[in-house]
């Protein structure tokens, strides 16, 4: 089942405010380095590459792009700087078709009932957030949504999770401060098993104090939450912040190495001008980025739409 999978005027319009800081400095950057130059050059190429490292989308990343440039100029056999967005434009497109960022808009909820979505990420990322608008969201197209709130190890976290669940309406399971974090997702599964919810999002801990113990707490929970509902969690969503940049990168590679995560969402995008590192995280982790956050609002978190990202970054209509 697809969820809010209609990309309407206004979350396009949306979108394109939310990625403006980027686009500006983006497109900016590359009409200084193709002033007064009619063919992409290898000066123009090197000036795109420092453009793109600066701009978070990350330097294999960045060579990658820079190589596949290069090649469709090679073939084209004469290019001029006036097609360099759009030659761009083409080839980020398809670089993130090919690491499996797809137009499905959120997710697919499969048959599992409940399904059982658990996200991690560092503290300060707009974790906490991200799951409230999530379950705003799915609430909003009619499932049954219980929260689980298993970072016992910051009182804040829990206390804002409750207050997201009575915002929108939605139970949250939590207990004091410290309690055992498996503890509280096997409570929460059993609740809502017990309600027929349709879906479960399972906050954790948000610190990396080591490999090793993030490893073993979140593979605890998971063996906890089996006992109730053997396949979960049927989703591992890793939450990133833009603003931190490269930093970004470093926590991906910490948290896919301490456990399975099969999707992303990216924050705080309207924020920063460093939104080319969705292209960079997509690209060196092969690891759907499913949800951006583009603003404050209840709606302002978005169904990653790699086409729609690609155009409003470059300043396109995607209809043109």
């Amino acid at each position: 089942m697809g969820l809010f999978n209609f990309f309407t005027k206004e979350k396009k319009e949306a979108l394109d405010q939310g990625l403006d800081k980027t686009k500006r400095s983006f497109l900016e950057k590359i009409s200084r380095a193709v002033a007064g130059k009619t063919k992409i050059d290898d000066e123009v190429l090197d000036d795109l590459e420092e453009i793109l490292v600066t701009s978070d989308v990350g330097v294999d990343t960045t060579l990658r792009i820079i190589d596949r440039v290069q090649a469709r100029v090679a073939r084209d056999k004469y290019v001029t700087t006036s097609e360099l967005n759009e030659l761009l434009r083409d080839e980020i497109a398809l670089l993130l078709t090919e690491n499996n960022s797809s137009d499905t808009d959120g997710y697919v909820i499969s048959d599992a009932r409940p399904y059982v979505i658990m996200v991690v990420g560092v503290n300060g990322v707009g974790k906490t957030t991200t799951i409230g608008k999530l379950a705003y969201q799915f609430k909003k197209n009619g499932l049954k949504v219980f929260l689980g709130a298993a970072d016992t190890f910051r009182a804040a976290a829990v206390e804002q999770l409750v207050i997201w669940g009575e915002r929108i309406g939605v139970p949250v399971i939590h207990q004091q401060t410290g309690s055992d974090a498996a503890s509280v997702a096997f409570d929460t599964l059993s609740s809502a098993k017990a309600n027929g919810a349709d879906v479960v999002i399972i906050d954790t801990a948000g610190r990396l104090h080591n490999k090793k113990g993030l490893m073993d707490e979140l593979s605890k929970i998971k063996r906890v939450m089996q006992k109730i509902v053997p396949d979960a969690p049927h989703d591992v969503m890793l939450v990133l912040d833009a603003t931190t940049g490269q930093n970004a990168f470093e926590q991906a590679k910490q948290f896919t190495a301490a456990t399975a995560v099969s999707s992303m969402a990216v924050t705080k995008l309207d924020g920063t001008a460093k939104g080319g590192v969705v292209i960079g995280i997509s690209d060196q982790f092969k690891i759907p980025v499913r949800y951006i956050g583009i603003g404050e609002g209840m709606d302002d978190l978005q169904p990653f739409n790699r086409q729609e990202f690609v155009d409003s970054l470059f300043g396109k209509d995607s209809k043109e």
